[in-house]
């Protein structure tokens, strides 16, 4: 089945940065590649998108500090992340729109999450 594989995750010193991937496993292609992340206690939220077209979107809050890309094979998207503070302590989940081969149906899938934690 299809399956969202994420790495890249770890702990850092705040300021430093790290780079996150995600791999849609036995997909033809997606669409509207995106980061979701989730802190303890806290409702999951938005943190950017990437569409097929190259148009990304960014949360207020990583602006200038965050990079979402994907490769052209439109099976994996990153997550570069610089200057992380503490807030930014959380459980990132990638998010996509995949085809599956010979098939019209486009479904949304989720990943497992990769956790980055910053710490002082």
């Amino acid at each position: 089945q299809v399956q969202l594989v994420e790495s890249g995750g770890g702990s850092v010193q705040a300021g430093g940065s790290l780079r996150l991937s995600c791999v849609a496993v036995r997909v033809y292609s997606c669409d509207d590649m995106s980061w979701y992340r989730q802190a303890p206690g806290k409702e999951r939220e938005f943190v950017c998108t990437i569409s097929s077209d190259g148009t990304t979107h960014y949360r207020d809050s990583v602006k200038g500090r965050f990079a979402i890309s994907q490769d052209n094979t439109k099976r994996t998207v990153y997550l570069q992340m610089n200057s992380l503070k503490r807030e930014d302590t959380a459980m990132y989940y990638c998010e996509a729109s995949c085809t599956l081969p010979f098939s019209r149906t486009k479904s949304m899938y989720w990943g497992q999450g990769t956790q980055v934690t910053v710490s002082s």
